[in-house]
């Protein structure tokens, strides 16, 4: 993909049958854009990252952002932001496709 460009993230979508589906869109040093495709079911276990920040925005669908312990209840046009170091993850509950960008900075 050349850049700058608009870009259509669900065009990049990959969905997978066996596991959470994950397409990078832009990566530098400073940033990571990526989209994680959830079928009904899957999710992305807990985890943190050391040194950076991740943003999650929920474009289409529903489910939980799991963080530390808690589940908070996600819909499209929602946002989470897990600083670094704070446990997080997602899951899809609900029963259609879920499609989240997922920013990170710095890039890993």
């Amino acid at each position: 993909m050349e850049h700058p460009s608009v870009i259509r993230p669900e065009a990049h979508a990959e969905w997978r049958a066996d596991r959470m589906g994950k397409a990078t869109i832009f990566q530098s040093s400073r940033l990571l854009v990526g989209l994680n495709a959830f079928e009904p079911g899957q999710s992305h276990a807990l985890h943190a990252h050391a040194g950076m920040d991740k943003m999650y925005q929920v474009l289409e669908g529903e489910g939980v952002f799991l963080l530390e312990g808690r589940e908070l209840p996600m819909a499209a046009g929602d946002l989470l932001v897990a600083p670094e170091g704070i446990p997080h993850g997602v899951k899809n509950t609900g029963s259609g496709r879920l499609l989240v960008l997922a920013i990170l900075a710095p890039a890993p």
